[in-house]
């Protein structure tokens, strides 16, 4: 079993480097994710049946800083730090530009700002999209259609909304820290944790993420994508707590 990379642990929680590649968690029998890596690590020290609380979760081809839970009340205070937005994550993000453009050029924002989107997961596809305004509208109410001077029936939504793929709101805000030719790095705080929200709306601005063949060019190797940084507050100490790494899959000059 692979053994985890652990930059702090105590009695209630873990914080460590999850590779690119390995799952936060998952269902497939014989695949590890870090839950069982981790749960592994815990059972080796010998204090007792391991619990490993997922608070937050990475892509499995994206690495960075996570922290878990080792307690059901650890695990409970540590989930409504990041429910209510108290819990801060930072990403670096290298982006595709088009050629001969600066990213201001490519996408018609600023070096610094806020994205601001909806987006909906398709969990058949495994793949979430930007859902623009009218199509929005069309998904949120019934429409009727004229027909022959009358009202039609009611033309039922090109989707039905569950719990899987409901539109949900995705915010951010970036910085350019430096850019190249072709490529661009960003500075991101994610303020909403939407399925794959980086890659989408990165893509969605015509500056898909460097190696993500998902939303992108198909390109070999893994996205260009590391939580860099989190912090949150210790569930029972109550001390602001902060861990920070260096990406290890892509070079963050341009």
């Amino acid at each position: 079993m692979t053994q985890p990379e652990i930059l702090y642990e105590d009695a209630q929680l873990i914080v460590c480097y999850k590779p690119a590649g390995i799952a936060t968690q998952t269902k497939k029998l014989g695949q590890k994710d870090m839950v069982s890596i981790l749960s592994n690590h815990i059972a080796q020290e010998g204090t007792g049946q391991p619990f490993i609380g997922v608070v937050h979760r990475l892509d499995q081809p994206v690495e960075g800083v996570m922290v878990f839970a080792k307690t059901k009340q650890a695990a409970a205070k540590l989930s409504a730090q990041v429910k209510d937005h108290s819990f801060g994550k930072k990403y670096y993000a290298k982006v595709r530009l088009p050629e001969g453009k600066t990213f201001e050029q490519a996408t018609g924002h600023e070096k610094t700002g806020t994205l601001q989107d909806w987006i909906q997961f398709e969990p058949k596809e495994n793949k979430s999209c930007v859902i623009e305004q009218k199509q929005r509208e069309n998904e949120r109410e019934d429409i009727r259609h004229p027909a022959d001077g009358k009202r039609s029936q009611l033309q039922k939504p090109r989707h039905t909304a569950t719990s899987q793929n409901k539109i949900q709101e995705a915010v951010l805000d970036y910085q350019v820290i430096r850019q190249g030719e072709g490529s661009a790095l960003l500075d991101i705080t994610l303020h909403t944790g939407r399925h794959h929200q980086i890659r989408v709306q990165l893509a969605h601005l015509g500056t898909p993420i460097c190696g993500d063949h998902k939303y992108g060019k198909a390109e070999r190797g893994t996205p260009a994508l590391c939580s860099y940084h989190i912090d949150f507050v210790h569930p029972v100490s109550g001390k602001e707590m902060t861990y920070e790494i260096s990406p290890r899959n892509f070079e963050t000059e341009c």
